[in-house]
């Protein structure tokens, strides 16, 4: 299969396709002229990376979760503290978002949003950071 066809197959991009061959999460076989063609097993892993980065896994978690996929004699304990490890991510992330969202909304509901030239957004983004 060629880098078209996967790339339909899987809905990543040929240049995230070519990236991940670069940094060796996929090798797929060069034809004489140098063209790649990749097995229904590169089509497979192509997939499972972009399902795990949809759901957000950086790509040295990736790796790691594609090598326990391989590895029949792996424990599931391994798989699950990857997730977990990335689970807190998104928490401590959503935490400092949700805090962002707060102060935002505070500084919105306090502008008047007029013609006067006051405004408590510019005023608060104005403010010198305490070192």
């Amino acid at each position: 299969m060629n880098i078209k066809s996967v790339s339909a197959a899987t809905g990543l991009p040929a240049k995230t396709i070519r990236y991940y061959e670069d940094v060796g999460l996929v090798s797929p076989a060069r034809e004489g002229n140098g063209y790649r063609v990749f097995s229904d097993k590169d089509v497979h892993k192509l997939a499972f990376l972009a399902r795990a980065r949809s759901l957000g896994f950086p790509l040295e978690s990736c790796r790691s979760l594609l090598a326990l996929y391989d590895d029949q004699d792996r424990a599931s304990a391994d798989v699950k503290a990857i997730a977990i490890s990335h689970l807190q991510e998104i928490d401590r992330k959503l935490g400092e978002l949700t805090a962002m969202r707060d102060t935002l909304s505070v500084l919105v509901r306090s502008c008047a949003g007029d013609d006067r030239p006051d405004c408590p957004i510019l005023s608060d983004l104005a403010q010198e950071v305490p070192q």
